[in-house]
């Protein structure tokens, strides 16, 4: 192989082992202005997109040792979307683009080390954003605690209230 195309191989394999999510997406037939546009969203949200080659995708996945995402059947046009942070908020650019052109449609991705199919970016991108999540996950690690509280209040209350008529039926 030539030292560019071994440059590249290491350049993809450092993509592969570390971003916090990669996903594949197909883009055959979008328009240089709206694949500028989509390059531009994917910015916003700390994202890159880099077109490749599949057979260098395949071979820097076998270097870094991601040897299931190189087995994978990549046709087609490929650019990858890496990044850190929230792989959600850039499944639902991915996603909301894919609306808007029919063109960009996920192909798979690698998220935390598992291999993702079409179907998982879709439902990464149909889940709420990190803050919400997040959020819920405290309301239920909260409401045991407020759920005795209540309890705990209530008994306290009942517990007043008997006395409260006991002490009233004393001085009638």
């Amino acid at each position: 192989m030539r030292s560019e195309k071994i440059q590249m191989v290491n350049d993809i394999g450092s993509i592969l082992k570390d971003s916090d999510f990669v996903f594949l997406i197909t883009y055959k037939g979008l328009t240089v202005a709206d694949f500028a546009e989509f390059r531009g969203n994917l910015a916003e949200a700390n994202a890159d997109c880099l077109v490749l080659k599949n057979r260098l995708i395949r071979k820097a996945a076998e270097q870094v040792g991601l040897d299931e995402f190189a087995k994978m059947d990549l046709t087609g046009d490929t650019a990858v979307v890496s990044g850190k942070g929230d792989a959600g908020a850039i499944a639902k650019v991915i996603s909301t683009f894919g609306k808007k052109c029919d063109a960009v449609a996920p192909k798979s991705g690698l998220l935390d080390g598992e291999i993702l199919s079409e179907s998982d970016v879709k439902e990464i991108a149909s889940l709420p954003p990190r803050e919400v999540l997040l959020a819920q996950l405290l309301g239920v690690l909260e409401a045991p605690s407020r759920n005795l509280v209540g309890v705990l209040n209530t008994k306290a209350t009942e517990i007043l209230n008997i006395l409260n008529a006991y002490k009233n039926s004393k001085e009638n």
